[in-house]
């Protein structure tokens, strides 16, 4: 007795270490992605260093001390370098951003502590967040309309009311470009597709000529008026520009368009970094990336990746759960069922990237194909739904995650007693009518167990969607306020694939490295967030059918 108590406690004890090792590594997980992650969004002080360099006289470096490590001179000798007889036997070496990588190349520099005779950090220092070419660091020495100079009795102030201006004419041409214009040019694809209908049915006659000339006419109208409109908008954005003084004291004209925010770190107060941390934050998570993803934010990848998830669980929970019901209530006991259990079995451990080329083979090129071949021959050879898209994408995920909820179901109405069932077929119940109002609801916990191992499993995969529809950049979300608003043909944008294109197909790998844990801790964060949700409608629904169970 004594020693069965004493083996049940050391395997209480195991059980509970290993518990507490998984909650530790996934703590330890969470700060190294936040520290590492969010570190970037806090305003760093900018140093303007004076270096003294034998040939080169007194040279200026002007940027943010990223990182800093002990070297010894012998490693300085191996790495090739040419060393002074007074260099001590250890240095510091920096890593300097140093930005301005459009005009001063590169924006990373490295520097040893033995070559700086001067550091100062001086309040005038103003750093410039572009939309392209990093980081800019200088002082602030002007505003330009066109070729004239803006004068104001505080500059700083004027230039943060310009930055508001530029961004709120810069969202008018957004909205004009990717809704007005996108609106009318639907428009005019209908109305070239009906006459090309009425062409080929012989019906094009000159009635029908006369009315299609007039909707292509004032459509076209409409369409130029919002161009005029456009363009406008454009020039009246590129004339703002501003006058930046960088550390070799050249004059940088930096049109306002390229800038999303502009601030003094070196003058902030801690209630003012603390504003710009939650401002970056929040521009990092609710704006679009531009053409170089490490500037913009991360919103279409956000959307793209919760709207995927959110189709693939519509898809694969209805199946999973008919194939899970079929196993358990109807199949029976036969080397059929045993055939399919084992086949479900092995789809679980099938690679991804495999189920990735059959969403290629099967979805994508036979029924995109078929689908443009029956419904949108207009458009060939221009495909519809035979190119790599989100409902492609959804489907591939659906059929990877399928044998998780297929397997956790099964399991879940295993655990219902035969006691119920009969009871029900007892009091005059059909099998049909047990099965909706008592097994499946008693069911509905184990289904959400294969929902959110389901989520966690398909929110988290890369390698599948290149091959089904993800891309590095997307003119448009799959929903807007074109009909039928929700566009499945569209491709769309992925957390885990941004993760991926930032950390290896990046040119300027060490300025990527903070988006990168910031991507990858915002990626779990999704996962978290939709796993607590399907967990607490378990817990609700586990407590509401508890008193049948027992």
């Amino acid at each position: 007795m004594n020693r069965n108590m004493r083996q049940n406690d050391r395997w209480r004890w195991l059980t509970a270490g290993a518990v507490a090792f998984s909650l530790l590594a996934f703590f330890l997980l969470i700060l190294l992605l936040a520290w590492q992650g969010l570190r970037g969004f806090w305003p760093q002080p900018v140093t303007l260093f004076t270096l003294n360099q034998p040939g080169a006289g007194s040279v200026q470096l002007l940027g943010e001390v990223v990182s800093s490590s002990q070297i010894s001179r012998q490693q300085l000798q191996d790495s090739g370098r040419v060393l002074p007889a007074s260099l001590p036997d250890s240095v510091t070496r920096y890593l300097l951003k140093t930005g301005n990588r459009d005009f001063a190349p590169p924006d990373f520099r490295a520097l040893l502590s033995a070559d700086i005779s001067q550091r100062q950090q001086p309040e005038q220092i103003i750093v410039l967040q572009r939309r392209s070419g990093g980081n800019a660091y200088g002082w602030f020495e002007g505003l330009r309309e066109g070729s004239q100079p803006l004068i104001a009795r505080n500059m700083d102030r004027a230039l943060q009311q310009r930055l508001q201006q530029t961004q709120l004419q810069q969202a008018q041409v957004a909205e004009i470009r990717r809704i007005e214009m996108a609106r009318i040019n639907v428009q005019l694809e209908a109305v070239e597709h009906q006459a090309e209908e009425l062409r080929a049915a012989r019906r094009f006659d000159a009635q029908q000529q006369s009315i299609y000339q007039a909707d292509r006419t004032e459509l076209q109208r409409q369409f130029n008026r919002l161009a005029t409109r456009l363009a406008s908008l454009n020039s009246e954005i590129d004339r703002s520009a501003l006058l930046l003084r960088d550390a070799s004291g050249s004059i940088q004209r930096i049109p306002l368009a390229q800038v999303i925010t502009a601030w003094h770190p070196n003058a902030m107060s801690l209630g003012q970094k603390w504003r710009h941390f939650a401002s970056q934050l929040w521009h990092f998570v609710s704006d679009s990336p531009t053409d170089n993803q490490s500037e913009g934010g991360a919103f279409p990848a956000i959307f793209g990746t919760v709207l995927m998830v959110l189709l693939m669980s519509v898809v694969v929970m209805p199946l999973g759960v008919i194939a899970a019901v079929w196993l358990h209530e109807y199949a029976g006991r036969n080397a059929l069922t045993r055939l399919v259990r084992i086949a479900v079995v092995n789809l679980a451990g099938v690679p991804s990237i495999v189920y990735g080329v059959f969403g290629l083979g099967f979805f994508v090129w036979l029924i995109g194909g078929s689908l443009d071949q029956l419904f949108f021959p207009a458009s060939l050879p221009n495909p519809t739904f035979g190119t790599p898209g989100l409902l492609w994408a959804s489907l591939t995920l659906a059929l990877l995650t399928l044998p998780v909820v297929i397997v956790a179901t099964e399991e879940g109405l295993s655990r219902i007693p035969p006691t119920l069932r009969q009871g029900s077929l007892a009091l005059g119940a059909t099998r049909a009518e047990t099965l909706w109002h008592i097994t499946l609801p008693l069911a509905l916990p184990a289904m959400l167990t294969g929902l959110i191992l389901a989520v966690a499993r398909a929110a988290g995969e890369t390698a599948p969607l290149m091959l089904v529809g993800v891309v590095k950049m997307v003119p448009e979300l799959p929903i807007d306020g074109i009909f039928p608003w929700l566009h499945l043909d569209r491709k769309f944008m992925h957390l885990g694939f941004q993760i991926y294109d930032l950390a290896f197909q990046s040119p300027n790998a060490e300025a990527e490295r903070p988006l990168v844990y910031a991507t990858a801790l915002l990626l779990v964060t999704i996962v978290l967030g939709l796993n607590l949700a399907a967990m607490g409608l378990r817990h609700r629904l586990r407590e509401r059918y508890r008193a049948l169970v027992q």
